[in-house]
């Protein structure tokens, strides 16, 4: 897996501050997409174990309320292998802080039913992450006011609720 970039103070996608790691590669394309560099797997730097360190060290500081996983995709099934690592050690050292995930997939349709972004570790990673902010962006819906997404169709997720109640509700902010 590659990166494109880690932010250590990111008040910009999600609550509060917050440790962002932008992954590479994504097949969506959408059109508009702020970040369109990041469609290439091989974009950026190798994700490696001083990388991974890097993270958990960022998180360590006690104003960081926890991490967001962006991209590229975080859940295209290669970048979701190594994620799942990441994720279990968050968990692990910093239970406290908070995971939001962004993705282009739905909820329903591609993580939480059969496509080809599920593989052998879909599951867990999502059992890990508290605010899914799900939806391909799309540009004739872009709306500049709205928190912690770029167009109406996203949501934002509260999955331990979501799963919990077995219907989707979306955070309360």
């Amino acid at each position: 897996m590659y990166y494109g970039a880690i932010k250590k103070t990111d008040i910009a996608n999600g609550i509060g501050v917050r440790v962002s790691l932008f992954v590479s590669g994504c097949t969506h394309h959408c059109k508009g997409c702020f970040q369109p560099q990041t469609w290439d797997f091989c974009y950026g730097s190798p994700y490696t174990k001083a990388t991974e360190r890097e993270v958990l060290d960022a998180l360590r500081h006690d104003y960081i309320q926890g991490l967001t996983l962006l991209g590229g995709e975080p859940f295209e099934p290669e970048n979701q292998r190594e994620l799942v690592k990441l994720l279990r050690r968050v968990k692990e050292y910093f239970p406290q802080k908070d995971i939001w995930c962004y993705t282009g997939y739905t909820y329903e349709t591609d993580l939480a039913g059969d496509s080809r972004a599920r593989c052998e570790v879909t599951d867990e990673m999502l059992s890990m992450i508290d605010v899914l902010v799900d939806g391909e962006f799309h540009e004739e819906e872009k709306n500049i006011s709205l928190r912690f997404r770029g167009s109406q169709n996203q949501r934002l997720i509260d999955l331990p609720k979501t799963k919990q109640q077995k219907k989707i509700i979306l955070l309360e902010i």
